[in-house]
């Protein structure tokens, strides 16, 4: 099993509470996932994540094909990082780490997915053609999204 790494880095010009606030209420995932993946909790959600939280969604991300994800919160460490892994899913392996960092002016949010294909024929070519442009994209909006949110005015200074 092949397991890739997607990276992304992001200044966000707020503070780390309010961006701590914002990623751990697990409804604003609904907004940083763009449309066309049909992205829908089928479980209830806390206000609140917290370290061994299950949240079960309905979405299609790749070729309409309908996929329930098991996720599971499995560490935390508030307000500098967590940890989502997939438990069920598309995916063979899927953990993500959000990490978040005070710098001068705001935080850097840092995303680190290590994922694997499932074992199917071609997978690598599917990966390189299909699935690793997809989750560019959709990393590629959130990026957008937490822009629109968080820079669209400079933060506040006390």
């Amino acid at each position: 099993m092949k397991t890739y790494r997607l990276e992304q880095k992001q200044f966000l010009a707020t503070t780390i509470d309010k961006a701590w606030a914002f990623f751990s209420t697990p409804e604003n995932l609904n907004i940083m996932t763009p449309d066309y993946l049909r992205f829908e909790s089928i479980t209830p959600v806390p206000k609140k994540s917290y370290a061994g939280l299950i949240i079960i969604y309905k979405l299609q991300p790749f070729w309409n094909i309908p996929f329930q994800w098991v996720t599971e919160i499995a560490h935390m460490r508030e307000p500098h990082f967590f940890v989502d892994e997939q438990r069920s899913g598309p995916y063979s392996f899927w953990h993500h780490q959000h990490i978040f960092k005070e710098v001068p002016g705001g935080i850097e949010m840092t995303d680190i997915v290590h994922y694997a294909m499932p074992v199917v024929p071609f997978a690598s070519l599917i990966h390189s053609l299909f699935i690793r442009p997809r989750l560019k994209h959709i990393f590629l909006y959130r990026f957008n999204k937490l822009d629109e949110i968080f820079n669209a005015k400079p933060m506040e200074r006390k």
